[in-house]
């Protein structure tokens, strides 16, 4: 999501990190037939790192809703279907440099509904560049246990929580593959 991009840390006014709110949003978990995950090489300042397709809820919008949206965006597919999600909402806080820049400067963090996804189609429905502003440059399938060491250091306990998450779901998938 574009909101994680960092800008000049100079631009950063001394922001009281307590004081904001986090951010709501949501976050996929897409389980291919192997019991592999979809993950996304992000654009940007943050190329390196690779993630999970996520997003904000909209005013309105149910997680559920949200998820579907966000997952259809970011890989150009909505052929998935909602098989778990977290029972509690799980939270990371911004690096110190992107307090008071990212998302307007309004949100110290975010806090997310993580949904498991079983993909329903195949690998030529995932098109990344589906939307006008694509999210991802490439995208790969990888076990669950790999995705904390591909994300960006500051979402790498939010990532540890999801893999405890759903690890007892894509074994049962593993196993039935």
């Amino acid at each position: 999501m574009s909101g994680d991009t960092p800008q000049d840390p100079s631009q950063n006014p001394t922001v009281n990190r307590e004081a904001l709110a986090y951010r709501r949003g949501v976050g996929a978990v897409l389980f291919n037939p192997s019991g592999l995950v979809f993950v996304g090489r992000r654009f940007g300042a943050y190329s390196d790192a690779w993630q999970l397709p996520q997003g904000g809820i909209d005013e309105g919008e149910s997680p559920e809703s949200a998820v579907l949206r966000e997952l259809e965006e970011e890989t150009g597919t909505a052929k998935a279907e909602i098989i778990g999600e977290t029972t509690e909402w799980l939270t990371y806080d911004l690096p110190d440099e992107l307090i008071g820049i990212a998302w307007g400067g309004l949100y110290r963090g975010q806090t997310q509904k993580w949904f498991a996804l079983r993909f329903t189609g195949d690998d030529g429905d995932i098109d990344l560049e589906a939307h006008d502003e694509p999210e991802f440059s490439e995208w790969r399938w990888v076990a669950l246990e790999e995705i904390s060491g591909l994300i960006v250091p500051f979402k790498r306990r939010l990532y540890d929580d999801i893999v405890a998450a759903f690890h007892d779901l894509s074994e049962r998938m593993i196993s039935r593959a």
